[in-house]
């Protein structure tokens, strides 16, 4: 029986994001920052030191889907534009919570290495050229955790971006200072998954809380437009005290920085909790509001949320876009980021 990592290391070629030191690779794709000893693998087990050269996953997708780009969640990034969305196989982290598992934890869990079996070869042209095919203005690198297939999402948006598109990622953030400088001249946009504000919470989850931090204080700061999502979990994360030290934390980043509260169902193997309710969400896009975010939004319980899916002007409150769901049902941003009511500028990419 061919296992998971072997039908993987088929699909991989020489990386770029790395250092060398004595006989290891230092690789700085993502915070973990591994020092990769030669025929070993980094913690996110896609990365590895083939005879002192760093191979990383390259030449196919696990995932390919057209989506609309509210479903990311972009919110300010071309409204009601579509998306086309790929993915490979492997993450950096081990969430419990994890609605991607069968994809991301392929070589941690054996439940989910059949996964490695469903990949489609495929070259960064073509999937550019199928994203045109398509009528989606976005290529948007996510499903698994991008930073680590970070060489091969960069060859997919330069391919992207000679046929007119833009570029995003849909990220959990355990970035470092270096690779989002490699990424800045491919990406539009970033979209970072702010998963708790409790240091030992991430560390069950197999990272560190302020690299996750620092990284969306540092893309906001390369010019990237930034949205943070919060997938609002009750017993886990969903205290009024740390949902409004996140909210707070945002907005010494930039109050223009739209966040996304989703709710929780039980999944993978954090079933105990129960589905996060509606009041919670509204309560959470309070504290938002309070601590200074001018762009809250609540998710995933569609017709139960009232205007927390709606994007108003921060100047006159006028309505800008209304939202169903995955829908614009309207939209009234001008192609120059304005509210046509008053002339505020609204923060996004509108055009």
């Amino acid at each position: 029986m061919i296992s998971a990592a072997n039908i993987l290391d088929a699909y991989t070629r020489p990386g770029r994001l790395y250092r060398r030191r004595g006989e290891g690779l230092d690789c700085y794709a993502c915070a973990h920052r591994c020092h990769i000893r030669p025929g070993r693998s980094g913690a996110c087990k896609v990365r590895s030191n083939r005879d002192g050269e760093l191979y990383v996953p390259w030449g196919y997708v696990s995932a390919a889907h057209v989506d609309p780009v509210e479903k990311k969640p972009f919110f300010h990034l071309l409204p009601g534009a579509r998306a086309f969305t790929f993915g490979m196989l492997g993450c950096n982290f081990h969430c419990s919570f994890c609605q991607n598992w069968d994809t991301s934890q392929v070589l941690r869990d054996e439940a989910a290495s059949g996964s490695a079996g469903y990949i489609q070869p495929v070259t960064p042209q073509q999937l550019a050229d199928l994203a045109v095919r398509y009528g989606a203005p976005l290529l948007v690198s996510s499903y698994n955790e991008p930073l680590i297939t970070a060489e091969w999402a960069m060859d997919v948006f330069a391919a992207g971006q000679e046929r007119g598109l833009r570029c995003a990622m849909v990220s959990n953030g355990y970035a470092t200072p270096e690779v989002l400088a490699e990424l800045k001249p491919y990406l539009t946009a970033y979209k970072v998954d702010l998963k708790t504000l409790q240091p030992a919470h991430y560390r069950e989850l197999g990272g560190r809380l302020q690299p996750v931090l620092d990284s969306i204080r540092a893309a906001h700061e390369l010019g990237l437009w930034v949205e943070v999502v919060t997938l609002v979990i009750p017993g886990f994360n969903d205290s009024l005290e740390e949902l409004a030290g996140m909210a707070e934390f945002l907005v010494s980043v930039s109050p223009d920085i739209p966040w996304h509260l989703t709710a929780f169902h039980p999944d993978y193997r954090m079933t105990d909790p129960p589905p996060t309710p509606a009041a919670a969400l509204q309560k959470g896009a309070q504290i938002g509001r309070k601590a200074g975010l001018r762009f809250v939004y609540a998710g995933n319980l569609p017709g139960q949320l009232g205007k927390l899916e709606d994007t108003r002007c921060p100047g006159c409150g006028a309505l800008l876009v209304r939202r169903r769901g995955f829908r614009i049902v309207e939209r009234r941003v001008t192609p120059q980021g304005a509210c046509p009511d008053c002339g505020a500028a609204v923060p996004g990419v509108w055009a």
